[in-house]
């Protein structure tokens, strides 16, 4: 049995799809309403044969009477705006680290999501170096980044003070993800879903102008990394339980907003148009510039999975979901 949170999600949901296809159990801890623009997270995993949807609110008395082999803990507050810090510290910092706790005192493997926005404006690289002093030099320009730096912080602590560990405990430290089953995401669903709405509509896809001297409009650079990819990852460390540590999960190249916007158009075989226009408010100081993943620890610890392309990428979430009747996986 493994539990995945947030599993109804988008990166969770793509996880459950993987293992229901290797014939394993499943629990699915995750909340089912409907996402922004009433779209329904059931349809994540309409065609997949779990043990079941457990709500949130049940998972400590489920765990009382169950121990899974792992525990996949991707659920949280992910919304890069969302401003209540009560509210995203509880969900993101204490529940992962009540769930540390409880699968070392339990034997249970442990692998939980962290983020590339951690990261912060780059500044300071982006090494996935787990030691406490190179952790403490990393500034996130909002809450979400905060509560997922803070989680790694302190997981890192526990370990340095010789605290009891579960029996694997890996940090994925994700990129740009984009893919299929994202569409409950609303707002902070990928570019990918966003530019091609747009583009379905006749409209030129739009860019947001660079305000940094140097960089030119649509010539931010992100590591846009496709939701197989960090399933692979997920999966190689279910096959690995002696692999532990914080890992960034990317591509390992960073590539232009301008270079995701025509793979887009080459996948649906239109010649480009795309508009430039004004960052919202809210977003200025709190947008990353540039991202790429150093792999080098991942790839040291026995991983040797390949990246998918960009282009690649694209033209498979495009033609073999977003143009399809039934676009989820």
């Amino acid at each position: 049995m493994y539990l995945v949170t947030g599993g109804a999600g988008f990166i969770g949901s793509n996880l459950v799809a993987a293992l229901c296809e290797r014939g394993e159990e499943v629990m699915v801890c995750d909340r089912l309403r409907a996402g922004e623009e009433g779209r329904e997270k059931w349809r994540n995993l309409a065609r997949h044969d779990i043990a079941g949807v457990l709500p949130p609110e049940r998972l400590w008395d489920w765990l009382a009477g169950n121990k899974p082999e792992v525990i996949f803990h991707l659920g949280a507050i992910s919304a890069t705006t969302v401003r209540d810090g009560d509210l995203v510290a509880e969900n993101n910092l204490t529940l992962t680290l009540a769930l540390h706790d409880w699968c070392a005192q339990s034997g249970v493997r442990l692998v939980y999501a962290s983020s590339a926005a951690t990261y912060g404006d780059g500044a300071e690289g982006f090494d996935d170096d787990p030691a406490r002093d190179a952790l403490a030099r990393l500034r996130p320009l909002n809450l979400y980044g905060w509560s997922k730096h803070q989680t790694d912080r302190r997981i890192a602590a526990l370990q340095a003070l010789g605290r009891p560990a579960p029996p694997q405990c890996a940090g994925l430290k994700f990129f740009n993800v984009y893919g299929p089953n994202e569409f409950h995401k609303g707002r902070m669903a990928s570019v990918v879903l966003h530019k091609f709405r747009q583009i379905m509509t006749g409209a030129p896809a739009t860019l947001f102008k660079s305000d940094r001297e140097g960089i030119a409009d649509g010539e931010q650079l992100r590591d846009f990394v496709h939701v197989d990819d960090c399933v692979e990852v997920m999966l190689w460390l279910l096959d690995h339980p002696e692999a532990n540590g914080l890992f960034n999960v990317g591509t390992g190249t960073a590539r232009s907003f301008l270079d995701l916007t025509r793979a887009i158009y080459a996948a649906l075989g239109r010649t480009p148009e795309i508009a430039f226009v004004e960052m919202p408010v809210d977003l200025v100081g709190k947008y990353q510039y540039y991202t790429q993943a150093r792999m080098e620890r991942l790839r040291a610890a026995g991983f040797d999975g390949s990246a998918t392309s960009l282009e690649d990428g694209v033209r498979r979430y495009v033609q073999d979901f977003l143009t399809q009747p039934d676009p989820y996986r």
